[in-house]
């Protein structure tokens, strides 16, 4: 046997290693399908399809919104607290007295008010990281600590509880037999996908992300870009909030859009965002956020408790980091 010989197995073997860290999340996903295939009682049934991309969705919208947040070098913890506030919102709106005399015009003003104050949230944290230059991390941690007590105090902690078809579409409605929601979240990537590979505002989210100052010294608008993506992630983060009240016809302000941070963040990871800016991939959310919930559905549906999803989900997330810094080296 000569030195070559032996030499080759090694090198076949390494040879994996840089396909596992391209497509570690297409393998993820492709282990976690067959394992529920095999183990999972009613995984392959229409009606488990239907729920998985239920709560989907909604983790990967936000995700989206993160993600772009993530390419300009920031973070968004308070997606969860905007969930919350525009939730609560909504039924207030609709099922006020004036709203019920003009149902019509009820029901707009029940979608549009409550997007208006996710982009005004999104706007403060857009000022605070941009022109206050506060840490991403503090500055969107008020409305973390915040959104979600103004939106109690909106509904005095109680649990709102409605019937309204139309606004319930949102969360109920199908088309071609497959959950609105899931084509609503596809619509929002392909757009989201052409403006980050069509547009300048895409290529300066991108240049912030790379380079903050070689951004700053060529002239690019920094200071919009970053106002801008965080509009965008707080607009996101309250049509997701939208979503989960229209799909349970209530609205828990204390349980709505909770730990959606933590959720949005590990999809945006996972799906190849690099924390430390400089890349959006879009479609990459939408796989995140697919792996983050077919985990939690994989151990539910197998009996471990729901608290251990949590540290599945931390590994997860320890595992992208780790992908990411192996690429760098």
């Amino acid at each position: 046997m000569t030195a070559r010989d032996i030499d080759t197995p090694i090198r076949a073997g390494s040879a994996w290693k840089p396909f596992l860290r391209s497509n570690g999340g297409i393998v993820a996903l492709v282990v976690i399908v067959l394992f529920n295939a095999m183990f999972t009682p009613n995984f392959l049934q229409a009606q488990t399809l239907f729920v998985n991309i239920s709560q989907v969705a909604t983790i990967a919208i936000v995700a989206m919104g993160m993600t772009l947040v993530i390419a300009t070098g920031g973070i968004d913890l308070s997606v969860g607290a905007v969930m919350a506030l525009s939730g609560a919102l909504a039924p207030l709106i609709f099922l006020s007295d004036w709203a019920q005399g003009s149902p019509t015009l009820g029901l707009i003003a029940a979608i549009a008010l409550p997007m208006l104050a996710a982009l005004v949230c999104g706007l403060f944290n857009g000022i605070m990281v941009s022109i206050l230059r506060v840490q991403p991390i503090i500055a969107t941690l008020i409305l973390f600590i915040s959104g979600r007590g103004i939106a109690q105090v909106l509904t005095n902690g109680n649990l709102q509880t409605f019937t309204h078809a139309q606004f319930s579409y949102l969360g109920t409605g199908r088309v071609l037999g497959l959950p609105f929601q899931g084509w609503l979240a596809l619509a929002i990537a392909v757009v989201l996908f052409l403006v980050m590979t069509r547009t300048a505002f895409g290529r300066y989210v991108l240049a912030v992300g790379g380079n903050e100052r070689a951004a700053a010294l060529s002239g690019g608008p920094v200071r919009r870009v970053k106002v801008g993506v965080y509009v965008i992630c707080a607009g996101l983060s309250g049509l997701a909030g939208l979503i989960v009240v229209a799909i349970n016809s209530a609205s828990d302000a204390a349980r709505n859009g909770q730990l959606m941070e933590l959720d949005a963040i590990a999809a945006a990871v996972v799906g190849g965002a690099l924390l430390q800016g400089g890349k959006a991939p879009i479609f990459g959310a939408i796989l995140g956020a697919v792996i983050i919930q077919l985990v939690k559905y994989t151990l539910l549906a197998n009996g471990v408790e729901d608290e251990v999803a949590l540290i599945a989900k931390a590994f997860i997330i320890l595992a992208a980091v780790y992908v990411q810094q192996a690429r760098k080296e």
